[in-house]
């Protein structure tokens, strides 16, 4: 029925982990790289110890308990179902928040930061900085849907978000987002303003101020430096997902070490880890992302939507009230003059010395704050 909001949680069947441990124990490995570090990509040292691990430590079913720990459930939006946690806070009073995921992410990067926004009170906060938090999973993605036609683009995201909010019964909320999420919540904030109140980003999607070229500031010029290291170096990902997404999914859909050497070197690329992603995280936390697209076989569909955006950018003006969050390590930040020529009310800005792109992860105390101080004056607007 069209509106049902059913419960759910997340349920590996024992066949499919057989499966996954056959697969992993049949690997068939590349040559060694002829490199001592990570220039062309994951280690295969390393990706020898993950599948060890992989297959005698990882304990999923200890994993899957701890993602099912916050509410979730499911409901069709537009033909297509989509999974969402949905955890209230015990305060009614609570501000909704819509937070959202990129590639290659899941809601598993929000789990640490979910209980403390939720219930401030019970993890040192103000209580009246509570929100009601709706994380879904994109549509492609996760335990979500796979869209069977084209056009799931970010705008129909965001539409798809909006409806799910007002299905919530939210008639006032703020959204957040980074990666592809970024782009969402942009959306959301160009499309759904007046019942979205503010948006935040930690990777706002601006082009650089060509005006401003001649008096780059020392920051604008190392940011510059990046994206065309980035460009030359480090987006053969995007360019592929955004161009064959379905021929890269036969083998990241057939051999879950390719799939887990796909994901994770992004981890360590994105991630201020000082080379090593297990700086950060847990090799369970690195292999809970893997799962979360292992599992569903969403290699390709979540490959899509890199297809479906990339081609035609918005570059509209955003005049919602929006907060930003820059962590050095980002793929690319922007100046807050870059930013300001596209964000129009610019309402909450902050530079970090440490974090990188997955801060929901990497830096949980510091997102939650940096939320909480960006929507703080429109709780009553």
């Amino acid at each position: 029925m069209s509106g049902t909001i059913t419960p759910f949680r997340i349920a590996a069947g024992d066949e499919q982990l057989a499966d996954l441990k056959r697969r992993l124990l049949a690997t068939r490995w590349p040559d060694k790289e002829p490199v001592a570090d990570w220039s062309q990509g994951l280690p295969l040292a390393y990706a020898q110890a993950l599948r060890d691990y992989w297959v005698d430590g990882y304990d999923w079913r200890a994993r899957e308990a701890r993602l099912n720990r916050f509410d979730q459930f499911k409901t069709t939006i537009d033909g297509v179902e989509i999974h969402f946690v949905h955890q209230r806070s015990p305060r009614a009073d609570a501000l909704p928040l819509v937070t959202s995921h990129g590639w290659p992410g899941s809601i598993a990067e929000f789990h640490k930061v979910i209980g403390p926004l939720a219930d401030p009170a019970a993890h040192g906060g103000d209580a009246a900085d509570a929100f009601h938090v709706v994380c879904p999973a994109l549509p492609g993605y996760g335990f979500s849907g796979k869209p069977t036609v084209p056009g799931w683009n970010v705008e129909r995201i965001a539409r798809a978000w909006a409806t799910l909010m007002q299905r919530l019964g939210y008639a006032r909320y703020v959204a957040q987002g980074g990666d592809w999420g970024s782009m969402v919540t942009t959306a959301i904030g160009l499309q759904d303003a007046g019942p979205c109140l503010g948006i935040h980003l930690t990777m706002p999607v601006v082009a650089p101020d060509i005006g401003a070229m001649p008096d780059l500031t020392d920051a604008e010029k190392a940011a510059l430096d990046g994206l065309k290291r980035y460009r030359a170096e480090g987006s053969a990902y995007a360019r592929q997902q955004g161009t064959r997404p379905q021929t890269i999914g036969y083998g990241l859909a057939d051999s879950p070490m390719g799939q887990a050497a796909w994901i994770i070197e992004k981890y360590q690329a994105w991630m201020d880890c000082d080379g090593h992603p297990e700086n950060v995280l847990s090799r369970d936390e690195l292999l809970d992302q893997v799962m979360l697209y292992w599992l569903p076989n969403s290699a390709a569909s979540s490959a899509r939507l890199y297809w479906e955006s990339f081609a035609k950018p918005n570059r509209q003006p955003v005049e919602i009230a929006t907060g930003v969050s820059l962590f050095p390590k980002e793929i690319f930040r922007a100046s807050r003059r870059w930013a300001g020529q596209r964000f129009r009310n610019i309402v909450h800005w902050r530079e970090f010395d440490r974090g990188g792109h997955f801060a929901a992860l990497e830096r949980p105390a510091e997102l939650v704050d940096e939320i909480r101080a960006t929507f703080r004056p429109l709780r009553k607007g």
